[in-house]
């Protein structure tokens, strides 16, 4: 689960099935009593439908867990740490950082770090797209150490520039008005 929207599908499938729980946050459910066999298939079967998935290795919840904690800090806070990522993910979780990372890397294929700046610029984008703040003051706000860092990485990720990014958008827009 890594939207609300998610959190409220699993919230009514749960209310569905009649299935008591006591926290539903993102990523994890925790349940007041053990639930049978058939509660956890058709549980399992009604996330499918909504292109959700139950989970049921160890190793498997706590990579969703990873991801949910960078997706949660760098989509819904409305700051980052001032503590570096490897710091917060450990401390968040109560794991040692190399044991999460090697873990994670071996599953998704690609580092932590690697999906921080992922998600990063995804995040650049959207400020990009809201067109309320400059690049200076989106760079600020993710912790960029300059613009220019910010640009590269940008660039590195999606191909283009930042500005170019931003005029694609203006592109778009007056293309659908003159239509």
């Amino acid at each position: 689960m890594v939207s609300l929207r998610c959190k409220m599908i699993v919230k009514e499938e749960l209310n569905k099935l009649n299935i008591v729980y006591a926290i539903l946050d993102l990523g994890m459910v925790e349940l007041m009593q053990d639930i049978s066999i058939s509660q956890r298939e058709t549980l399992k079967i009604n996330l499918l439908k909504s292109g959700l998935e139950l989970l049921d290795d160890k190793k498997s919840i706590l990579i969703e867990k990873i991801k949910n904690v960078i997706t949660e800090l760098v989509h819904y806070s409305d700051e980052l740490p001032k503590i570096n990522y490897s710091d917060y993910i450990s401390e968040k979780l109560q794991y040692d950082y190399t044991y999460l990372s090697n873990m994670f890397s071996e599953v998704k294929g690609i580092t932590i770090q690697q999906f921080i700046i992922i998600h990063k610029i995804e995040r650049v984008k959207e400020l990009l797209l809201y067109d309320e703040l400059n690049l200076t003051e989106i760079s600020y706000i993710m912790h960029y150490s300059s613009v220019s860092h910010l640009s590269k990485q940008f660039k590195k990720v999606t191909g283009l520039s930042p500005s170019y990014f931003k005029q694609l958008k203006h592109k778009r827009k007056n293309n659908l008005e003159n239509m």
